[in-house]
Formats: structure tokens, C-alpha cells, sequence
């Protein structure tokens, strides 16, 4: 697999006075670890990542670090409250795994450093001042999600060129960053004479009768927007998607590689070893406001061979020269 490698490096940084902490990091830090997501495998569950980057650093959960883990299980309404209990247990520092946790996690606290993870757009989501500059305390990686999601529109039309009408499956649970990526999304669609249709998604229970909708509105191709919940169940979607016969758009490589015919987006799994660097900056006494909101150096396409021939589609070959990965 080959990978392009986008630019990265955001120049300057500026100190924040940092209001004095109510506790110094103690001899066994404590890391509290908030995700609107599940414990269990899936996509967006790379905290084993994270773990394994910290080890590697020399963290070693259990012996010389504790790692205190909320998961909301998908239920976002969750999150200010298990931000609340980190905050409660006086951790020395907080990973917030995308938007909707980071801004639970900023709302619970000014003092505690914040690590954000894989947050589509930190600046608008009012979680930094800027990205070379975030000022408070809050500091981390953006997975630029918001500003890729016309390239996935492009790379999908250039699959299938009459891609409208194309439906777009949304979680309107995830309030701040569907509504940032979907605006953006209806941006690049008008751009690209695409004609969208929205399909909210709260929960699995909402798939079946969701696809069934999609299918009635005689939708041609299909965008799913990258979300804990439909990562928990990216083999359903994609077979969804397929029995469908719906040419899907999706924002992750294990998309593809559950059956979905092709995604796009960023390596999430270096973003979550990035966390863990800057948890160890901080760690060893650097202020947030000192360390630049970083952005995503690998960004990959995955085309799953298999799911065109069982759509009967047949891709061209200068899509076919653009992925970093064809799965056969």
C-alpha cells in the first residue's frame, strides 16, 4: 500500500498562562480517556493505539499509569456527564476522542489539559483559538474531515458519473460535527451538480427502515459520514448499502475492507498514537497552548474490487491508479 503525504506542519505557538492546577502530576499520572464510542473492537475504538503508543513511551497501564475510560456507547447526551466524573477523579490530563467529547470535556474544565483526537474542524468547533495557536487548555489532532469530504464527493462521481440523486447518512445525535461536515458536504455536492437527500440515523434499529427510505427516494449513489455509531456496525452498513446496490462513499478504510466499495480519509490510527505523544508533553510539564493542533499526514484510498463486480460496476482505471489500497 502506498500512501500520499499531505502537508502538516502549522508554523508558531504561542504561551497561555495555564491557570494554576489544583493538582501537580503525581508520581503515577492518571490519564482519563472520554469517547462517545463503545469498548469494544471497532474503527474508531483505537485506543489500543493509544495504549500501545504510551508503552512505547514508556507508560505501561497498570504499573506506572492509570488510565480512568468513559465510553457513552453511542449515546451523546452521555458525554457531559462522564466528562463531569473525569474531571470528579482529578485526572492529570484528558483524551477527548472527537468533537462531541472534546467539547464535554472543555465545558467540564479550563484547568485540566485536553488532548482532542481525530476532531474535524477545532477551530469552528470553538474547542481552539487556532490551530497553530490554540490557546486554554486545550490542544491535540484534527482528522480535517470537514475540509477531504469534497474529495470523497469527486472521487465518488468520478465512479459514477450520474451519482445523483445522492443520499446522505447523517447521525443527528452527533450534533456539532454532522452539522459542521454535512454543511460542507452540501457545499461541495452544489459545487458538483450533486443533488443530496439526508437520512438521519440515531441507533442500529434505524438502519433497516433507513435503507428502505433511501431506496424509495430512488437515491443513485450513497455518502456515509464518518460516526461512532455506524463504525460500531460497518459490516451492517455496507450490506445494507450493497443489497441495495448503492455505490457507497465511506471515511474509513475498515469500510472497505467490511464491504463497503470504497472510502477516503485520514489514518485514524496515527492520530490516536499522535495523542499519546502529546499526553506525554504534557506529562512532563508542557502547556497546551505551547503545542500546535496538529493535522493528519496520511490520508488513504481504499477500493474494494470485489463490491464493484457485485454492483456491477466498473471503475475506471485512472480511479483505479489514485488508491493507496485495492482490495481484490
Amino acid at each position: 500500500m502506498r500512501r500520499r503525504q499531505f502537508i502538516t506542519l502549522l508554523g508558531g505557538a504561542a504561551a497561555w498562562p495555564l491557570a494554576a492546577r489544583a493538582q501537580q502530576v503525581s508520581s503515577v499520572p492518571r490519564i482519563g480517556y472520554l469517547s462517545p464510542g463503545s469498548a469494544s473492537s471497532g474503527p474508531l475504538n483505537y485506543y489500543d493505539e493509544f495504549r500501545r503508543e504510551l508503552r512505547e513511551l514508556g507508560y505501561v497501564e497498570g504499573q506506572n499509569v492509570v488510565i480512568d475510560y468513559r465510553f457513552a456507547d453511542g449515546k451523546f447526551d452521555r458525554l457531559p456527564q462522564l466528562a463531569a466524573e473525569l474531571v470528579q477523579l482529578n485526572v492529570d490530563v484528558i483524551v477527548s476522542v472527537v468533537t462531541q467529547a472534546s467539547l464535554a470535556a472543555k465545558n467540564a474544565t479550563r484547568t485540566i489539559p485536553i488532548v482532542i483526537v481525530s476532531v474535524g474542524d477545532p477551530v469552528g468547533a470553538g474547542l481552539v483559538a487556532s490551530l497553530a495557536r490554540p490557546g486554554a487548555n486545550v490542544t491535540g489532532n484534527s482528522s480535517m474531515t470537514i475540509e477531504v469530504i469534497g474529495k470523497s464527493l469527486a472521487l465518488l462521481k468520478q465512479a459514477v458519473p450520474k451519482a445523483s440523486p445522492m443520499a446522505v447518512l447523517w447521525n443527528p445525535d452527533n450534533v456539532t460535527y454532522q452539522g459542521q461536515i454535512l454543511r460542507e458536504t452540501e457545499a461541495a455536492a452544489w459545487k458538483l451538480g450533486i443533488q443530496l437527500q439526508t437520512f438521519g440515523v440515531r441507533g442500529p434499529d434505524e438502519f433497516g427502515p433507513r435503507f428502505a427510505a433511501i431506496i424509495s427516494a430512488n437515491a443513485a449513489t450513497l455518502l456515509v459520514l464518518p460516526d461512532p455509531v455506524f463504525s460500531a456496525y460497518t459490516a451492517r452498513v455496507a450490506e445494507l448499502a450493497n443489497e441495495s446496490h448503492l455505490p457507497t462513499m465511506y471515511g474509513l478504510r475498515e469500510d472497505a475492507v467490511a464491504g463497503g466499495l470504497m472510502a477516503y480519509g485520514p489514518n485514524y490510527a496515527d492520530l490516536y498514537r499522535r495523542a499519546a505523544s502529546y499526553v506525554n508533553k504534557i506529562l512532563k510539564g508542557a502547556k497546551p497552548a505551547d503545542l500546535p493542533v496538529e493535522r493528519p499526514t496520511n490520508f488513504e484510498f481504499v477500493i474494494n474490487l470485489k463490491t464493484a463486480k457485485l454492483l456491477g460496476i466498473e471503475l475506471p482505471p485512472t480511479l483505479l491508479a489514485l488508491a493507496d489500497e485495492v482490495i481484490e
